[in-house]
């Protein structure tokens, strides 16, 4: 894989669930062709103080043609807390890619014992629902192998033929439902398919988003903020014209790495993870610029939103920790510390049981690597790299009605509108 990511991110089974990983989507260190913006919005964050942001964003009277229409007006999560139909049949498992040695671990969650493995493409990094939630994608990113999406059955747990797609690190869906969009990282460009037949629709060159990673959705639908790792910045897309409209610096240090984005349940605030920052920037629901800045632990890296929309869990993997925030204001309200070897990058709920205020709740498999087959994944210790695991059917996980990192809260009672699991 890329020098500057050894790692996989994973987002999936109809919905996210608790992870950890010796690696993370990105390294320390930016390439040397890292682009700057061209163009660039700010204002002064503050760490000790967050502004509120402006009035809610919507969901309004003028969502993108095409869109479900939000279950509340000032939720944009509402529909997560209940199993959609369309997940009725899927099987509680739990899917982590292995980048290292290019497979997926199959776990079952009610034993946590590893039941399977199988083969993808070069590079796995994120297990990505589908916009209608029947299908699961593995993003295998590896540029000089093609890159390939491999689809997995969630009733069976069984993988089939590989899609061929240009550097899938990440994957998300258009709010429509109307393209995919696979964030080509090392591409530097974001390219939309028909998520039926996976035919190319546009290809979207961002050269000033260098290390282009994670998104997510204004409330409307309307419009995408995606983080730009090697570019200390933030991009705005129209997702309709899919022009780029600004881009926004990231001002609490020069070499930021920005990770996960998260829209607030309000769609007052967007969330943005920065790893060497070392905590959360607050960017106001329009995606016009930075309105506050919140620490929260060493290589803040992944987002989630607890299932009853009040939390949101950030992980803080270099110094084994998860902060939990007010996710309508980003006041602090706990933090979670974790073993030594416990090393969290992306955390959602287990299917099983809501968010408890304990922390054996978002991490029934925080261990370093995959176990072999016929163990448990509590103990287990093993070569294998991995950042996240994820497991379906589960209400609660990475993105909005539904949705890296990964960027996919999928098994709602809407599609998967905001297209990634750990984003997993």
């Amino acid at each position: 894989m890329r020098a500057r990511r050894h790692c996989l991110a994973a987002a999936a089974a109809t919905a996210v669930l608790a992870v950890s990983g010796t690696a993370c989507s990105s390294s320390d260190t930016a390439p040397a062709d890292a682009a700057a913006p061209s163009t660039t919005t700010s204002a002064s964050a503050s760490s000790a103080s967050n502004p509120p942001g402006p009035e809610p964003t919507g969901p309004g009277p003028d969502l993108l043609p095409g869109m479900p229409p939000p279950l509340s007006p000032t939720d944009v999560y509402a529909a997560d807390h209940t199993l959609s139909p369309a997940v009725a049949g899927a099987k509680a498992l739990v899917y982590v890619p292995n980048t290292k040695d290019n497979t997926v671990t199959v776990i079952d969650q009610a034993s946590m014992a590893v039941i399977g493995r199988f083969p993808v493409g070069p590079e796995p990094q994120h297990v990505v629902p589908s916009y209608d939630l029947t299908a699961l994608y593995v993003a295998s990113d590896l540029v000089s192998a093609g890159g390939s999406l491999t689809p997995i059955d969630p009733t069976t747990g069984t993988p089939g033929a590989p899609i061929p797609v240009a550097d899938p690190y990440n994957l998300y869906f258009t709010p429509d439902g109307h393209s995919a969009i696979v964030v080509a990282e090392e591409l530097k460009r974001l390219d939309f398919y028909d998520p039926n037949t996976w035919t190319l629709q546009q290809s979207v060159p961002v050269p000033q988003c260098a290390g282009v990673d994670h998104m997510d959705f204004t409330a409307d639908g309307t419009t995408l903020l995606a983080s730009c790792e090697f570019a200390d910045a933030m991009m705005v897309m129209d997702v309709a014209s899919k022009a780029v409209l600004r881009t926004i610096a990231l001002p609490q240090r020069r070499d930021g790495m920005p990770q996960d984005v998260k829209l607030s349940p309000d769609g007052r605030t967007f969330y943005v993870a920065d790893m060497k920052a070392d905590g959360v920037y607050l960017i106001d629901g329009h995606a016009n610029g930075v309105i506050g800045f919140q620490p929260t632990g060493k290589g803040t890296h992944g987002l989630y939103v607890s299932r009853d929309s009040k939390r949101l869990f950030v992980t803080n993997r270099n110094e084994g920790s998860i902060s939990v925030l007010d996710a309508a204001t980003g006041t602090p309200i706990a933090k979670w510390k974790f073993p030594a070897e416990a090393v969290p990058t992306w955390a959602t709920s287990p299917p099983t049981a809501p968010y408890s205020g304990s922390p054996g709740a978002t991490t029934t498999s925080s261990t370093r690597s995959a176990p072999p087959t016929g163990t448990s994944s509590r103990r287990s210790r093993s070569a294998r790299a991995r950042t996240g695991c994820a497991s379906g059917p589960n209400p609660g996980d990475t993105h909005w009605d539904t949705p890296a990192f990964c960027a996919a809260r999928a098994p709602a009672q809407r599609p998967n509108v905001r297209g990634s699991a750990a984003d997993v």
